[in-house]
């Protein structure tokens, strides 16, 4: 069955006051930028990640609309065609963003079909503006000695003050060639966690405080064919490996994360509403 995901409204700041002095007035916008509307790269990115699994034409609430303007714009570069115009960001949209960044030279990770800030914006250049923007930083930070991006390395940090013990990794991010993980460590967002010595609940309560900062977190156990451990997945992380971007789905739907689908072992009570690092 499937549950709707309503993207929490986002806090507006007030822009810093700069004295006439210091910066140049600057132009106020012309009439034509100011009428584009807007895609909320929140709720696009999200949907990118669940739409691909929602069977038929199914959509992400809140994100419909921004998603139409994506397609629209890339169906005006001929990259998609008109009958997958339809606001679900599903596969024929992602192989379609995926083209398109290659046009624009980006490989890798980069070239993942899951839209980037900067890639959308130039996709949107007098078309929309794009509002509520995500970033991974630095795909060069560190947890623990393990390489993540910056916004995984806040994630696991958040989780951490959650935890009452502290969460090690033995896997980061951006590491090919690990084999059991079947490419999900390839690109961003993905972690494996050690839980060697920690007791059964502490291992739940580490999933629950993970998921309670928007991973997709899961006990992996000798039972599923791995050894102890925990492997978590942030949502809404526009670097996720194409072996990674599917386990958001799953987790979105209650199951494993794992090529057999089956149901989330987690216990109810260490289970967490679906949520994301931003609205956490």
């Amino acid at each position: 069955m499937k549950r709707a995901y309503m993207a929490p409204a986002l806090a507006i700041s007030a822009a810093a006051a700069i004295t006439a002095t210091a910066v140049p007035a600057m132009a106020a916008p012309t009439a034509a930028a100011a009428k584009l509307p807007s895609v909320n790269y929140d709720a696009t990115l999200l949907a990118s990640q669940l739409d691909p699994g929602r069977p038929g034409t199914g959509t992400t609430s809140g994100a419909k609309a921004s998603v139409l303007l994506v397609e629209k714009a890339l169906y005006a570069k001929h990259l998609l065609a008109k009958k997958y115009v339809d606001g679900s960001f599903g596969s024929s949209t992602v192989k379609a963003m995926t083209t398109y960044q290659k046009k624009l030279g980006y490989t890798g990770c980069s070239a993942n079909g899951i839209p980037g800030p900067t890639s959308l914006a130039k996709l949107g250049a007098g078309r929309f503006t794009v509002t509520n923007k995500i970033s991974v930083g630095s795909t060069n930070s560190s947890y623990g000695g393990k390489r993540v991006n910056t916004r995984s390395k806040k994630m696991l940090a958040a989780a951490d003050a959650k935890y009452a013990g502290r969460i090690t990794l033995t896997q980061g991010e951006y590491h090919k060639g690990v084999g059991a993980s079947a490419g999900t460590h390839d690109c961003g967002g993905a972690v494996d966690i050690n839980i060697n010595g920690v007791s059964t609940t502490n291992r739940w309560k580490m999933v629950k405080a993970l998921r309670s900062v928007g991973f997709a977190a899961w006990l992996r156990t000798p039972a599923q064919g791995f050894a102890y451990h925990i492997h978590a997945v942030a949502i809404n992380d526009a670097d996720l490996a194409p072996a990674a971007q599917p386990q958001v789905w799953d987790y979105y739907r209650g199951r494993n994360g794992l090529a057999s689908h089956g149901a989330d072992n987690t216990p109810k009570a260490y289970r967490a509403p679906f949520r994301t690092f931003e609205h956490k």
